[in-house]
């Protein structure tokens, strides 16, 4: 008979050990995201050009969303016990989509005309625009 109150106190500690690991991965996610996020807002004023600010855009928001909403998505498990399936089909859909939309936007606003912020280097994407065009003809 004792041993079942050990074994009952034994499985609370764990549990309670359980929970309190979660909720500190709950934390660490939330702090993540919010950290990407906040860089993402500092990137889009402080970037130079258009295509370093499409890069703060579309990167760093990715991160954050997805480290909150997985966030979420633990939290639910734990206190709830819901897996949600709408919440990994989101996860799933801004982890495909996000960096796309980024790449369609820096090819749309390269062929509009709009330059790259250069320094040192040179424009290779039109560079090999102009060989293929060459070839082409």
């Amino acid at each position: 008979m004792p041993y079942q109150n050990i074994l009952k106190w034994v499985l609370s500690l764990i549990e309670i050990g359980i929970k309190i690991v979660m909720n500190i991965i709950i934390i660490i996610l939330l702090l993540a995201g919010t950290f990407f996020i906040f860089s993402s807002a500092l990137g889009l004023i402080r970037f130079p050009g258009v295509y370093t600010r499409l890069h703060a855009a579309t990167k760093a928001p990715t991160l954050g969303i997805i480290s909150i909403l997985l966030a979420a998505f633990f939290f639910l498990y734990g206190s709830h016990q819901i897996v949600s399936g709408k919440m990994l089909l989101a996860i799933l859909f801004i982890f495909l989509t996000s960096p796309v939309a980024g790449h369609m936007l820096s090819r749309a606003a390269h062929k509009s005309g709009i330059k790259p912020y250069l320094r040192h280097r040179e424009d290779e994407y039109e560079l090999y625009m102009r060989e293929k065009l060459k070839e082409h003809n």
